[in-house]
């Protein structure tokens, strides 16, 4: 298991630069900002708890229990960085090492970070990182059928389609079904599913 912290770099074809990095106390007026101003765009797709949540957990507190659960090995809890500046998560979370080797993938982006291809590749580093640099054998990725967006990304990075699971995750008040994918380590490319990216761009 790769030690964290860690940091995940990409230069996209397009020229902007994607960081996947640990959440700083310096990302906290950003980060308040956007979870503020970004509630609605985000609540039709974030994890809700049964019975009610109660208040928002503050800045400090998601920032320490991340790290926390990072340094004992249960989840790889990346800020999305987009050209120096915070744009979002992207989470390895629900690991489980021994016979297993696995995690599941999730992510959030702010509206403006959507239609530049961060999500897409931001998930395949964070794939490949998993699982080349990490040593995990298989990462999950589990997408609401109604998500068009979510499930672009995950068909555009080629992860195996597993089939629906019913009221897997408590989404915006309700057991909410999912459609399961997911990719092992003999399933990725040589070049990890950023070099497929990469010989896709040239190739067009």
């Amino acid at each position: 298991m790769t030690r964290w912290p860690a940091v995940v770099r990409a230069e996209l074809p397009s020229g902007t630069v994607v960081t996947l990095r640990p959440l700083q106390r310096t990302d906290r007026a950003a980060w308040d900002r956007m979870r503020r101003e970004e509630a609605g765009w985000l609540r039709p797709w974030e994890a809700t708890l049964p019975g009610g949540s109660g208040p928002p957990a503050p800045f400090r507190r998601v920032r320490r229990d991340l790290e926390r659960a990072a340094r004992r090995g249960e989840i790889l809890p990346f800020a999305i960085d987009v050209d120096g500046r915070l744009a979002g998560q992207m989470h390895l979370f629900d690991i489980v090492w021994g016979s297993r080797h696995t995690g599941t993938a999730g992510y959030w982006l702010s509206r403006a970070a959507t239609g530049r291809g961060v999500a897409t590749w931001g998930l395949a580093m964070l794939i490949d990182f998993s699982i080349r640099e990490a040593g995990l054998h298989r990462v999950e990725v589990n997408v609401r059928p109604e998500n068009e967006r979510s499930l672009a990304v995950v068909r555009r990075l080629g992860l195996r389609e597993e089939g629906l699971r019913r009221g897997l995750v408590h989404v915006d008040g309700q057991w909410r079904d999912h459609l399961g994918f997911a990719i092992t380590a003999e399933e990725l490319p040589p070049g990890g599913l950023t070099g497929m990216l990469r010989e896709r761009a040239a190739d067009h």
